[in-house]
């Protein structure tokens, strides 16, 4: 652990220096060098000293949030510098080796000096993650957006066609600031004026007690026809923090279930109801957690108790890693999943038609939008909070519209 923490210290100081040379390569003016190490150290000293203070009985709080903002708005720019200027530092050495043995005697002479331009350029793509991560700490955590999709199933009952759910998934009312900007989300969920309303799990971070603000704003959204249904996710269980006792634990864990009641959102627990429209009706399959790498309090078999293949069937489950561990090649054929969970890391580049890119998708198949495999779909919703990072650049707050259609789909 100290060796790992001394490789950490030698690295984070080799990004301090390169991106001081970098400032010191493009001015001369001192009280310009001397205000960038002065900042740099007082958010070194708050950084250490946020560190030092997370209690692992509290878990994330705003001012945790907070430290990781200013960690990422911080070091990641630094660190793109110091890539530049190293890889200047490579072709440095390569010339110097080569003037020494071709022009001159005296090394000093031969080693090239550091170019302006090359500290500029690495200063100006800094500045990229810099205002990006910047703006999503400011904005870009509620820019929230409505997408909308159409899934086409033949053997989705007559009553059902055209029918409408809206999908929200990771709240994490512990994390939010701004009751304002929760208030116009809300509006944004009750203006689809959909037939279903489904929440997808992770009320809160970890405490039952973060989402007390916020009940009153949660329960303006509007019951629909067909119901407001809701599910578990990871943060709900109160895994990632230390408690006194089992008890608090679970009489935390029972605080959360009861939140969801608090909403007027039916919380399903392993279990299934059915939706009726009409003559028709579908099976709303709900499951407790269940991710490939996480608590797997899901049980499907049980959850699915009393259906049938021929049901068609409507599945809630926070972590899409159950989809492809379980779900899509289940017997009784699980028709559309609702999942969340990976917020698309809350970082990325989405341009529809285009481009939808986030280091996420090398650790989930399926991370954000819809996904097909033998007939079954999988949509992942990419969150209605945030969490750990206070903001989200190019993957935006997500309000899902789904559009079930009967037929098959067009080419």
């Amino acid at each position: 652990m100290m060796m790992r923490l001394v490789f950490i210290g030698i690295i984070l100081l080799l990004v301090e220096l390169y991106a001081f040379q970098a400032f010191k390569t493009i001015t001369k003016e001192r009280w310009i060098l001397i205000a960038y190490q002065v900042i740099s150290l007082l958010i070194f000293v708050y950084l250490i000293y946020s560190f030092s203070q997370f209690d692992k009985r509290t878990g994330q709080n705003k001012q945790t949030l907070f430290t990781m903002g200013l960690l990422l708005i911080t070091l990641l720019p630094k660190l793109l510098i110091a890539i530049i200027l190293l890889g200047e530092d490579i072709f440095r050495m390569f010339a110097t080796v080569i003037n020494y043995f071709t022009q001159v005697d005296n090394i000093k002479e031969a080693i090239p000096e550091r170019r302006k331009f090359v500290s500029q350029v690495a200063i100006m793509v800094a500045l990229i993650p810099f205002s990006s991560l910047l703006y999503g700490m400011t904005k870009g955590k509620y820019n929230f957006k409505v997408i909308r999709q159409t899934i086409f199933f033949p053997d989705l009952p007559d009553s059902f066609d055209g029918t409408t759910i809206t999908q929200i998934s990771d709240v994490h009312s512990g994390s939010f600031d701004n009751p304002e900007k929760i208030s116009y989300a809300i509006d944004l969920i009750n203006e689809q004026q959909s037939d279903i309303v489904l929440f997808t799990g992770d009320i809160v971070n970890t405490h039952a007690e973060e989402m007390h603000p916020w009940i009153e704003t949660f329960r303006k959204i509007k019951t629909p026809a067909l119901g407001k249904y809701s599910v578990l996710g990871n943060h709900d269980y109160g895994e990632y923090v230390d408690w006194p006792s089992q008890k608090a634990k679970d009489e935390n864990f029972k605080a959360i279930k009861d939140l969801h009641r608090q909403i007027d959102f039916r919380l399903l627990l392993n279990e299934n109801v059915k939706i009726k429209k009409g003559s028709d009706e579908i099976a709303l399959v709900g499951v407790e957690n269940w991710g490939v790498k996480f608590k797997q309090a899901g049980d499907l078999n049980k959850a699915s108790e009393g259906l049938v293949k021929e049901d068609f069937k409507i599945l809630m489950s926070h972590d899409p890693s159950h989809w492809d561990a379980e779900v899509k090649q289940h017997d009784k054929h699980f028709h559309l999943t609702l999942s969340g969970h990976t917020h698309g890391l809350q970082f990325g580049i989405e341009i529809p038609g285009i481009i939808k890119w986030s280091p996420i998708e090398y650790v989930y198949k399926q991370w954000a939008g819809l996904y097909e495999e033998v007939g079954k779909y999988v949509y992942v919703n990419r969150g209605f909070g945030f969490h750990a990072y206070p903001g989200r650049v190019g993957i935006w707050p997500e309000i899902t519209v789904i559009e079930l259609k009967k037929g098959e789909k067009v080419a």
